[in-house]
């Protein structure tokens, strides 16, 4: 393919035609200036769009140099070899005749002893020869610096790297001032509606936009150009269903012109393989490892050991985000697919036809990892199991609407849904699985494992808002349950069967239904929560009929093997002694009690199902009520009904 260079020498501005002044890189700007004026070789690299150019040409405007020559590539696709040299030779030499056969050295020897700075823009369709000509030249010109602006570094031993990230999005919640890449948006937003002056709630707006486009100035720009043909309110729709649409108009640089023009000239300087890659990840949503990805985008002619050096390709030109820190413990890095280079390869992956191999296997990993979530949880690793499900979500998610739609691999995905119990269920989320649960096993086959275990987690969902369809449910899993001589699931089900009668005020039956649901469920049983867990259920429906069974229950729960792994039926087993404290008339130990086991409660993960009963505990202990609150006593989904409230004191 042809190249297209230009050639200019003298100091420039940092505003072009492509946009307008820099906005929010004055430190961008100064470590920049800072790199040049101490190192031969300085690249600015970072992915598509981020304003790799635009920077360096600010960079370029004042420093020790003397001359400055700047040679940019324009085009598409690879260039043709040898069109950078003698571009670049031409541009030193200025006036002076170059040949074809002129070598470096010998173009060195006729210049005049001046501090140059040559500025090689935007050349990564040429890397590879970028790559020997800049070694060539800083050793035939001791006077000569240069900029490189490229998505990926040259690699070459004095090279000085500046990674240009995107602008900050989300404005500090300690000042009123918005994020650097609001700033961009307003002040671009102006070129177009030069009354825009927006408010706080149009800020709002402003920063969900600039959040979602991922801090990307030129998304950005793009994003602000629509507000000539659509209203500020629109933008965060446009820019949630598909980034790849934003265009823009009087850009000298066509690929500039559309975000899908500038995240396509990555994709066409890629390799086969990587390109292969870069489709079949965009199936995934959340972070994934070297191993998902292997997984998921291996065949087709990709290896699976030819994954991880793609995904390090993809990661050096931008595509990929890593979200770990290099030598941050043992953990596997992590890889994240940017917005707008997902919404371009998956509008590839479907023109390929290779979308339903992508969304199986998408679906088989979230499978296996929903697994490995709910072993981690049943051994005693719970934050890292919520940690990983947190992160699995919104695959999960897409795999079971897959599934959904396609009437497919429909047990996979109630595994799935039944390993990860603890995170609908633990931590609020069962509104959110309740329906597509109920809605998988509504589709045949009707009897498997799966559905068995299925039933009792979709009945447990329902006990608030649907009693009557969640103790249907628990018929059908308790004939499939016994039929499969199941002890967990039988005991789970008694366990959802105290859940209803706690519902119907009910808590001599509550008792019972539990005690059976510890006495069955095996110890170290996983898919469902622990004996420990019934044992704290049982204590807390207990306390108003028999307070010293309740004082024995929980000491039962504490000592429970089972709790040795399972810190939430900790925290409930000590929840329902500051209950028995409390309704014994020793408010102060019930508050002791409560704060000791929130204390224990790990802050950086969700909040637990229990908690704001514990907070309402010490509340009433402060008020010296008497009396516990009504409120979320025992493992419920979130609101569920508790205990009548007693209205004497003992």
């Amino acid at each position: 393919m042809r190249t297209s260079v230009v050639g200019r020498t003298g100091p420039t501005n940092s505003s072009d035609a492509d946009g307008g002044p820099l906005v929010g890189r004055d430190r961008d700007l100064a470590r920049l200036r800072e790199l040049m004026a101490g190192h031969r070789l300085v690249s600015v690299t970072g992915l598509a769009g981020v304003g790799k150019s635009r920077l360096g040409r600010a960079g370029m405007g004042t420093g020790p140099w003397q001359r400055v020559v700047c040679v940019r590539w324009k085009g598409q696709g690879t260039a043709v070899p040898g069109g950078l040299g003698r571009r670049v030779l031409a541009e030193l030499a200025g006036e002076a005749p170059v040949s074809r056969s002129a070598d470096v050295f010998d173009v060195a020897a006729d210049l005049p002893p001046l501090t140059t700075l040559l500025v090689l823009d935007d050349v990564d369709p040429v890397h590879l020869e970028c790559v020997g000509l800049v070694q060539r030249l800083l050793m035939a010109l001791p006077t000569l610096r240069v900029l490189v602006t490229c998505r990926r570094p040259l690699g070459v031993g004095e090279e000085r790297v500046f990674r240009l990230a995107p602008l900050d999005c989300g404005a500090p919640r300690d000042t009123e001032r918005p994020s650097s890449a609001a700033e961009l948006f307003v002040d671009r937003a102006r070129a177009v509606m030069e009354d825009f002056r927006p408010g706080q709630a149009d800020l709002e707006v402003v920063e969900q936009v600039c959040s979602v486009l991922e801090g990307v100035p030129l998304a950005i720009e793009l994003a602000a150009q629509q507000l000539s043909v659509s209203s500020l309110a629109d933008l965060p729709e446009l820019v949630l269903g598909n980034q790849c649409r934003l265009t823009g108009s009087g850009r000298t640089v066509p690929r500039h012109r559309s975000l899908r023009a500038a995240v396509r000239a990555d994709y066409v300087l890629c390799e086969e393989k990587e390109r292969a890659v870069w489709r079949r990840a965009s199936v995934l949503l959340g972070p994934f490892t070297e191993e998902a990805a292997a997984f998921v985008c291996a065949g087709g002619g990709v290896a699976p050991d030819q994954v991880p050096f793609c995904v390090a390709r993809l990661l050096s030109s931008g595509v990929l985000e890593r979200l770990d820190e290099p030598g941050a413990g043992v953990r596997m890095p992590r890889y994240r697919m940017r917005r707008a280079a997902r919404d371009f390869g998956f509008e590839l992956l479907t023109e390929a036809n290779e979308f339903p191999v992508a969304a199986e296997r998408r679906l088989i990993h979230c499978r296996r990892t929903a697994a490995v979530a709910e072993n981690l949880w049943s051994t005693g690793c719970q934050r890292q199991a919520v940690e990983l499900a947190q992160e699995r979500y919104a695959d999960l998610q897409a795999a079971i609407s897959h599934a959904l739609a396609q009437r497919e691999h429909v047990e996979w995905a109630v595994e799935s849904m039944v390993s990860l119990w603890f995170w609908w269920m633990v931590y609020g989320r069962a509104e959110e699985g309740r329906q597509a649960l109920l809605d998988l096993l509504s589709l045949p086959p009707a009897d498997s494992s799966a559905r068995r275990e299925g039933w009792w987690l979709a009945a447990w969902m329902c006990a608030e808002s649907d009693p009557e369809r969640a103790g249907r449910l628990l018929a059908r899993a308790w004939r499939a349950a016994v039929l499969a001589g199941d002890d967990a699931t039988i005991g789970r089900i008694a366990y959802v069967h105290g859940v209803l009668a706690l519902r119907h005020h009910d808590p001599d039956e509550a008792a019972a239904h539990f005690q059976q649901a510890a006495d069955t469920i095996p110890p170290d049983a996983p898919g469902g929560p622990s004996p420990a867990v019934s044992l704290a259920a049982l204590a807390v429906a207990q306390i108003r009929s028999a307070p010293d069974d309740a004082r024995h229950s929980a000491r039962r729960a504490l000592t429970h093997p089972s709790v040795r792994t399972d810190a939430w039926a900790t925290m409930l087993a000590r929840h329902a002694q500051a209950l028995l404290d409390h309704h014994n008339g020793y408010p102060g130990r019930a508050a002791r009690r409560a704060r000791r086991a929130l204390e224990a409660l790990d802050s950086t993960l969700p909040v637990p199902d229990g908690t704001t009963a514990l907070r309402e505990l010490i509340r009433d202990a402060g008020e010296q009520s008497g009396r516990p609150r009504r409120g979320s006593l025992l493992p419920l989904p979130r609101g569920q009904a508790s205990p009548p409230k007693r209205t004497d004191r003992p």
